[in-house]
């Protein structure tokens, strides 16, 4: 097979793509909304982009500015946007909106497009919520709409549901994520076995696994940028060097080995989340507050370039625009590498194309052999000093501080 042709949706920066990309296929057409990210695919890729609300884009237009007609792409591949099934929504407040959001109409863009296209096999990534046991109004949509597709078609679309960590296939960052694929013809895709992890935590697979790849490999080469824009500021700026790298705020509680100025499980878990160089990253997110991590060993912002190393994104691909703007492109992203790997398990399973079953990623950072010493941990400043005392432990999921000041206002 020639390179295999993809549709793109919700294309964003482009990290579902460049993994597709590097696993052989061709990105015929991509929609995004928001300019910035749609000057970074420009900038990087000779990609056909319409920019602009995928509810404005025509079925016909999409599949002109292609080149290809109803049936012809391999491939349909996107991210609808996943406030509406994220978990940190749900911790707040005990629920969320779900599908009475406005955003989860994307969902209905999505099929709409896969109707008119009808491609031989389809792509579609979101936040691990998605699939939440009890909260899976979103799955049970899509299961009910594609059913609709193919009774009014006559096709054979499937609907397999992959739930993945993107550090057990090497990426140096915990990520969980819900992929779900589905054939045309209705071939199964089946499971996928973890390449990367740490056997002595996991009952799942054994001492094959690679060790995982870390924050280090990533971005060791990176850490002496002393850019202005990354430094850090806003009111706990100065507490960050206190606590020890691969730690949270949790260290500074009556459980951790600081003082005791927080309450155990007060704050969301990324609250002066510092990286270790030991560890991959924790999830990168796209709008953090000033004290929301994770940054960097040296007690700083992580730059552009190292987000996207995070993210596997390809060493020159370059994120256009501002500090948080990039944090915003890259923090919505898929991480490269593991597209990279899906899409030569679509190939393979879903395409006839058995040789790419066992193709190595290319996009994974190199292992670095020499790790320096964890970096030293500084004085509490005298400022927080007042902090310390009892503090009461969280109370539970939509029990916790902000969700009694919303009831309050209710």
């Amino acid at each position: 097979m020639s390179q295999p042709s993809v549709i793109s949706l919700f294309t964003g920066a482009g990290g579902l793509d460049l993994g597709l990309e590097a696993a052989g296929f061709e990105n015929r057409v991509a929609v995004e909304f928001d300019a910035t990210c749609a000057q970074t695919l420009r900038h990087n890729r000779p990609w056909n982009v319409i920019e602009g609300d995928i509810h404005g884009v025509t079925n016909k237009k999409l599949l002109k500015v292609a080149g290809l007609r109803e049936g012809e792409a391999e491939l349909l591949a996107g991210g609808p946007p996943c406030q509406p099934f994220s978990k940190s929504g749900y911790w707040a407040s005990g629920d969320s909106k779900r599908l009475e959001d406005p955003r989860a109409s994307t969902l209905d863009a999505y099929i709409r497009i896969l109707e008119a296209t009808k491609p031989r096999a389809f792509l579609l990534e979101n936040v691990s919520g998605l699939a939440y046991r009890g909260k899976s109004e979103g799955l049970e949509y899509l299961e009910r709409s594609i059913d609709a597709i193919n009774r009014r078609n006559k096709l054979s679309y499937g609907l397999e549901i992959l739930q993945v960590n993107a550090a057990h296939f090497g990426v140096p960052q915990i990520r969980e994520r819900v992929f779900i694929v589905g054939s045309r013809e209705g071939r199964s895709f089946g499971s996928l076995m973890p390449t990367h992890g740490d056997p002595a935590e996991s009952d799942l697979i054994g001492s094959f696994l690679q060790k995982p790849l870390t924050a280090w490999d990533a971005i060791g080469d990176l850490q002496d940028d002393d850019s202005p824009d990354l430094i850090l500021k806003g009111k706990w700026a100065d507490l960050l060097p206190s606590i020890p790298e691969g730690f949270n705020y949790l260290y500074h509680t009556e459980r951790g080995d600081g003082l005791p100025l927080f309450g155990w499980r007060r704050r969301f878990w990324n609250f002066l989340l510092k990286l270790s160089k030991d560890l991959p990253s924790w999830t990168l997110t796209a709008q953090p507050g000033p004290a929301t991590g994770p940054f960097h060993w040296k007690n700083r912002h992580l730059s552009a370039r190292e987000l996207a190393r995070l993210q596997t994104f390809p060493n020159d691909y370059l994120i256009l625009g501002n500090r948080p703007s990039a944090q915003k492109q890259v923090g919505n992203a898929v991480p490269s590498a593991l597209a990279e790997m899906i899409g030569y398990q679509l190939r393979a399973r879903f395409f006839d194309d058995a040789a790419f079953a066992t193709s190595p990623l290319t996009l994974l950072p190199t292992r670095r052999k020499k790790r320096p010493a964890m970096e030293s941990i500084q004085p509490v400043p005298r400022k927080y000093l007042e902090l310390q005392g009892e503090h009461a432990a969280h109370p539970g999921t939509g029990l916790g501080y902000g969700a009694q000041k919303r009831l309050s206002v209710a």
